[in-house]
């Protein structure tokens, strides 16, 4: 999977940047997602995340993870013809506050390194379809990600 980044903080240091790849190829493995496959992490302040929770979630409030998938359907949407062709499945984008990640860290006594691919795979397991909307869903949901986390090293202290 090929993961780009964009920093507008300048606050992620390449060392986080690897992080979050080694944690997206781990997921792309269990969840069988193609070599080929694309998603985009852009890395904002609270500001910045504050305006797309507002414009896209009509909440006006930082939040600490927003993610947009390229996949889902609507009802009305129109069928993109040519979807056939041999082209990489870009899974969608995934903005990450990392003013609420440091925040967070703290609140939850835990690393920032922790608490950022917490927050990065929480991101990318909504655009594999994951929810939390009712119970069975978050249960399923969280018990991915801690199992991810926990994988990779980074679970909770």
């Amino acid at each position: 999977m090929n993961i780009y980044f964009l920093d507008r903080t300048n606050e992620v240091t390449n060392h986080h940047q690897q992080l979050l790849k080694r944690l997206g190829q781990y997921v792309a493995t269990l969840e069988n997602i193609p070599h080929d496959a694309e998603v985009s992490v852009s890395f904002v302040t609270n500001e910045d995340i504050q305006q797309l929770n507002r414009t896209y979630r009509q909440q006006n409030r930082p939040t600490d993870v927003i993610s947009f998938a390229f996949e889902d359907s609507v009802e009305g949407d129109l069928k993109i013809e040519g979807q056939d062709l041999d082209l990489p499945r870009v899974l969608g984008d995934i903005v990450i506050s990392i003013d609420q990640a440091k925040e967070q860290a703290t609140q939850y006594n835990h690393s920032f390194e922790r608490e950022l691919g917490f927050l990065f795979v929480h991101g990318l397991l909504h655009l594999l379809g994951y929810d939390h909307m009712n119970k069975e869903d978050e249960r399923k949901m969280f018990k991915r990600q801690e199992e991810i986390l926990g994988e990779c090293n980074l679970e909770r202290s």
